[in-house]
Parts: structure tokens; sequence; C-alpha cells
């Protein structure tokens, strides 16, 4: 089932959601954004698509700045109290069931950034759709330096031709993170989790294998221990 939400983001702004669910839920995935395109996006649409069929429900929502047509992304604070209140609006939305926070690039690094300066209220673990550690060709792990503080368990799902992500210096960084990361590789999948022809795979593929590692992951939490404790279900 889909439905079309609204919710108060920072100064009471209203912004725009998506929540798609599977009859019998286990899981909420409050999914955000990249930089460049909103909610709507077909890869955005199309993972929610796989997730639903594997019984995780999906909160897609909009930033501010994108909500008001596009632009420059608004200042961290802006996003990160966004992050904060999409997560409050999906508890709402659909209470009682465990939730994951993340989303695509710029989206999942706001919510592991919101994460780090308090903890996400429900929240049980976050979902890296491409986790942009540098910027093209500026190969750095400083974006990654609040990471430590998230105290729930993190997943990265990065493609070997990510231009945004080195793949040495992501494995560095989640070697550094400890039990805390996991990292799951995509061959052959660039920062749009885009394969070439001569791969032999195609979209669908990619998009089947991060919704299953997602569930897989997800599913791993359940009485493992989830920050301060064991999700219930």
């Amino acid at each position: 089932m889909r439905q079309d939400l609204d919710f108060s983001g920072p100064s009471g702004t209203r912004l725009s959601a998506i929540l798609l669910q599977p009859a019998r839920p286990r899981w909420l995935y409050v999914l955000a954004h990249g930089a460049g395109a909103g909610m709507r996006h077909p890869f955005l649409e199309q993972i929610s698509e796989r997730l639903c069929q594997r019984e995780v429900a999906t909160f897609r929502y909009q930033f501010p700045y994108l909500q008001a047509g596009g632009g420059r992304p608004d200042p961290p604070p802006v996003l990160h109290a966004t992050v904060r209140a999409a997560v409050e609006a999906a508890a709402a939305a659909l209470p009682s069931i465990p939730m994951l926070a993340g989303g695509k690039s710029l989206g999942g690094r706001m919510t592991s950034q919101a994460a780090a300066k308090q903890p996400l209220a429900g929240v049980h673990g976050v979902v890296f759709l491409g986790f942009p550690l540098h910027p093209p060709k500026e190969p750095s792990i400083t974006r990654a330096e609040h990471l430590g503080q998230v105290s729930v368990p993190l997943l990265f799902l990065q493609g070997t031709r990510d231009t945004l992500a080195d793949l040495a210096l992501t494995k560095s960084v989640c070697v550094r993170l400890g039990s805390n990361a996991e990292l799951h590789v995509v061959e052959g999948a660039d920062h749009s989790f885009k394969v070439l022809k001569r791969s032999g795979r195609t979209e669908t593929d990619v998009l089947d294998e991060l919704a299953a590692t997602i569930l897989r992951w997800a599913d791993a939490l359940v009485g493992a221990g989830a920050g301060a404790g064991a999700v219930r279900r």
C-alpha cells in the first residue's frame, strides 16, 4: 500500500513523504534522497519496491530545499532537523515497527551526522546507499570522522566504480569502526548503482542484491543488540 503524506519539518515547513508498506512489514526504512534528486527519483522508487517485496516498508521524504523547488542543499543543521522530524513522522505513520534510517548519498550522510549528534529514537541501524566519502578525484576520509559517534550499527552498500568513495579508503573506514560497521561491495556498480553492459549484470540484479542485503543485515540485528538494546518485534 502506498500513501502520500506530509509532515512538519524545521520551522514548521510542511514536507512531502511517501509511505510504501507491505501487508505485514518487518522493518521500516526511513529513506532520504541524494543531493540532486528528490524522493521520486527512479532509483528510490525501484529500491523501495524491491524492499516492499521483502516485507520492508519505506518512508521517503523531501528535504526543504527540494520541497521549495530545488537549488543548493539546506545547511547541515536544517538537514539534520529534517532527518529527525522524518524519523518521528515515520514512527507515527507506522508505529511498533523497528526502524532503519539512512538513504542515498547526501541523505545517508546527513542521517548519520544527525545520529552522531543525538541518537534517532527508534532507529536500530543506519543504511547507506552509496556513502559519499569524498568529492570526485579528491580522496579523503574527512567526511567519515563523525561515524565513530553513531551508536547503532552501520551498513555501507558501495559500488566498485563509485567515484565518490574510493573502495580502499571505504574499507579502511569500516575497519576503524570495527564491529559496528559492515561493508557490502556491489561489483561493477557506480555511485548511482548502475553497471556496464559488459559486466553481464543488469540494474534489476543490482537492485535485488541491495534489497536482499538490507533485509539480511537488518534481520541479523534481531536479538544481537542494536545500540542501547536488542531489537524487539
